[in-house]
């Protein structure tokens, strides 16, 4: 059996073939029909429900959870996704620690919250194992509506708006439909090709053609959507990564965090991913904890994750960060970067330590470098390629209400528009606002 964990420089192929299996196997196993019963029976049913209210889509989470304990799995299930289409996918990776589980009555009177997310997981697994799709269409509209976007945002858009009877077009960039679903979460988080099986199942509703490799701005333009449809939604996400601005960014094995992940979770043999034997994650999010541990997974020596402000700030969660301490992963906080060393590859990274002041940050003049093979730039993303005549707030599109954009007939959802917060929860709330406003003014109703 191989091992070339000491191998130096960024290789494939770290670990023994049975290794990979057991790393990324399933991070979170699904409840039993027993063990999901005993976790229901927990739940206070709350008459005026904190979880409800910390829910961005709103699920009556107290009902679903009483349907469970009932013995209804089934009917939870489409309590869930009549708010949540995608409550699927957001059981296995919505941050519950910081939403509904955190403000649950249990957690807060003996520190053990209701499972809420693996009691969702159960009920929509049930359903979906069936394969039969709760909900159908209503009568044709006669109206189209070209959605721009296949991530969570645009398919719950697309899946509401078929479900009214409007005929849908759904573009997309990338090979499959999914969006940071299928490209952009840790691989040990969905487990078996879900997220395709998801997008398979929302697409059991009906009236929704996806035309995947067509980029907005290349193959398409808002100009000829808006005069060939009667609405248009936008849920492009975010294309650009930000820069370091330090020096020495462009040298080899110097990535994005956002491609490593979805290299990997593209890959039919996760041994054939390359990684470091040192690797330096740059940034605090869920995006920097899942390239962090996912290196370490892959056999990365050692892993640091260093963070420009305190942990207290970090964009991932008091969970997050637990499980990259437990997987060995080292988190630095209060520096930055300063220069990327090294002839021609990265060989280590120089940082500065940072203090916050009235101003904002600064930094204190106090070096260190550590020794990396490669580095992972995860310090969040930006909208690339906004269509001209869009208002913008800040960096991304401009929205008003249910994602009304500044051009008429254009709405707007998920990470490009305003106020989105990279979460998967929220996005399909904006989708689907964003779906029965349109449909309403379609029908002349709004």
């Amino acid at each position: 059996m191989a091992n070339t964990q000491l191998t130096p420089g960024v290789v494939s192929g770290r670990l023994a073939p049975e290794a990979y299996r057991d790393n990324f196997a399933d991070k979170a196993p699904p409840l039993t029909a027993h063990e999901a019963a005993i976790a229901a029976d927990r739940c206070y049913f709350c008459h005026d429900a904190p979880c409800v209210t910390a829910c961005p889509t709103s699920i009556d989470i107290p009902l679903f959870i009483r349907e469970i304990a009932t013995g209804a799995p089934r009917a939870a299930a489409r309590t869930i996704l009549d708010q949540n289409i995608l409550g699927g996918m957001c059981a296995r990776v919505c941050p519950t620690e910081q939403l509904c589980e955190v403000v649950c009555v249990r957690e807060v009177a003996e520190g053990r919250p209701v499972e809420i997310g693996r009691l969702q997981r159960y009920a929509t697994d049930t359903l979906m194992a069936e394969g039969a799709h709760p909900f159908t269409r209503a009568e044709p509209t006669g109206r189209r509506v070209a959605v721009v976007g296949a991530g969570p945002a645009g398919l719950a858009c697309a899946h509401r708006l078929a479900m009214k009877g409007h005929a849908v077009d759904l573009f997309d960039a990338k090979p499959k439909a999914g969006g940071l679903n299928e490209y952009g979460i840790a691989a040990y988080k969905t487990v078996n090709d879900f997220a395709q099986a998801e997008v398979e199942w929302l697409l059991g509703i009906g009236g929704i053609a996806v035309h995947n490799g067509k980029a907005l701005g290349r193959d398409i333009s808002l100009d000829g959507l808006r005069s060939d449809y009667d609405a248009v939604f936008l849920a492009i996400g975010l294309g650009g990564v930000n820069a370091l601005r330090a020096e020495g960014e462009e040298k080899s094995h110097v990535r994005d965090a956002v491609d490593f992940i979805a290299e990997l979770r593209q890959a039919e043999d996760l041994s054939s991913i390359a990684v470091g034997r040192n690797v330096v994650v740059i940034g605090g999010g869920m995006t920097a904890v899942d390239a962090a541990v996912q290196s370490k997974l892959l056999g990365a020596e050692t892993v640091t994750i260093v963070y420009r402000r305190g942990r207290e700030a970090m964009g991932a969660s008091e969970e997050e960060q637990h499980l990259a301490s437990s997987k060995g992963v080292r988190i630095v906080t209060g520096a930055a970067p300063l220069r990327i060393l090294g002839e021609g590859a990265v060989e280590a990274v120089e940082f500065a330590y940072t203090k916050e002041t009235e101003a904002g940050l600064d930094l204190t003049g106090e070096t260190f470098r550590l020794k990396a093979d490669q580095v992972f730039k995860a310090i969040g993303q930006s909208l690339e390629g906004a269509p001209e005549g869009l208002a913008l707030s800040g960096r991304k599109i401009a929205v008003t209400g249910p994602g009304r954009t500044s051009l008429a007939g254009v709405w707007a959802g998920g990470d490009c528009a305003q106020g989105g917060d990279d979460l998967t929860v929220t996005a399909v709330a904006e989708g689907r606002d964003a779906a029965e406003d349109i449909h309403a003014t379609l029908m002349g109703e709004g």
